[in-house]
Order: C-alpha cells, then structure tokens, then sequence
C-alpha cells in the first residue's frame, strides 16, 4: 500500500492553515489518533511557516510545496519545499532559539518543534535555492488496520 499527493500553494500566510488541513486530510484515510493527527498538523505547520517567513521574507510570490506519502506499514512521509532564499548553515538553524527573523516577533523554536513531533526530520538547503525538509511519522496500526 502507497498513496501519495503533491500540492503547490502561493507562499501567503493564509495557506498554512489549507496545507496542514490538507495533509490532515490525507493522512486521515489511516485512522490516526487525535494526537498523531495533531502533530502532523503542527510538524506542517511550522515547516510550511518557516517557508513564508523565512524562505520568501513574507513575499507571497513565491511557492510552496507539500507532497505526502502514506507508505506500508503505516509511515507518512511529508515534504515541504520552497525555492526562496535557503539556510546558509542549516545545522546553526536547527539549533533552538536561532532565528533569522526579528527575535521579538519569533521564538527561534521551528525545527525544534518539527523534531519533537515528528519520528524524523531531515533539512536540505543550498543559499539562494531554497529550502526542502521531509518529515517522518509512524502511526500506530495497533487497531488492525
């Protein structure tokens, strides 16, 4: 069993609620618990976040990607891509606390929270290409599904 999609959105606030709502919607199909529901939402969330305000500088012409992949045994493999300005040192970026942004309008805390909520992140950038970060999510089929 495999499913994928693959969706593009204009880089604009406003879609981060439509990609986590799509990806919830996707991954639905597997019966997740609330909480596995929950923190696919949030790991989208600030993925697609930091690809606005971070990726783009909040320039909405841009785009974002998110593609989504329900793989055997219940993995989903969830990937966001922008092609904005890229992290010149991504290792600094993942630290907590780091921002490239205005530290009294952000918390530094992206990457954290995308690695506290999902099974595994991996972050790929090149400066002035943009940015990929693919998450990992086990559910639990302990439901027989």
């Amino acid at each position: 069993m495999e499913n994928r999609m693959k969706i593009e959105f204009a880089a604009m606030a406003q879609n981060e609620a439509f990609a986590r709502s799509a990806a919830a919607a996707f991954v639905a199909c597997m019966d997740p618990t609330i909480e596995e529901l929950t923190e696919i939402k949030t790991g989208v969330s600030e993925a697609v976040s930091n690809s606005i305000i971070h990726g783009y500088k909040e320039d909405s012409s841009g785009t974002v990607e998110l593609e989504c992949q329900i793989r055997e045994g219940g993995k989903v493999v969830i990937v966001v891509r922008d092609h904005g300005v890229g992290i010149e040192d991504v290792d600094k970026a993942r630290e907590p606390m780091f921002t490239t942004g205005r530290t009294e309008e952000r918390s530094g805390m992206g990457f954290t929270v995308m690695e506290s909520f999902m099974d595994r992140l991996e972050v790929e950038s090149r400066a002035g290409e943009g940015t990929t970060v693919t998450m990992t999510k086990q559910l639990d089929l302990s439901d027989g599904i």
